[in-house]
């Protein structure tokens, strides 16, 4: 299951969930019961490499038939 993130749309606080696909947009209680209101963050991510520095890009390419030729046109078809 996916973590999604909602924000509180009175006081901008955001708390974390943890819910199956099909419940990612349903209403989510205050969990401080104080009635607020949280709606869905769309969140991003960021991969860090090891001096805390942001990772290099990854990219395509590389083998795309079983044989490991680089670009296929080895005749595979598995």
């Amino acid at each position: 299951m996916p973590i999604y993130e909602y924000v509180c749309e009175k006081d901008g606080s955001v708390i974390e969930l943890l819910r199956p696909m099909s419940q990612a947009d349903e209403p989510v209680e205050d969990p401080l019961g104080k009635g607020r209101v949280f709606k869905r963050k769309h969140s991003t991510f960021a991969t860090g490499g090891a001096d805390g520095k942001p990772a290099g890009g990854g990219g395509g390419g590389g083998a795309c038939c079983p044989c490991g030729k680089k670009g296929g046109g080895c005749g595979s078809t598995n």
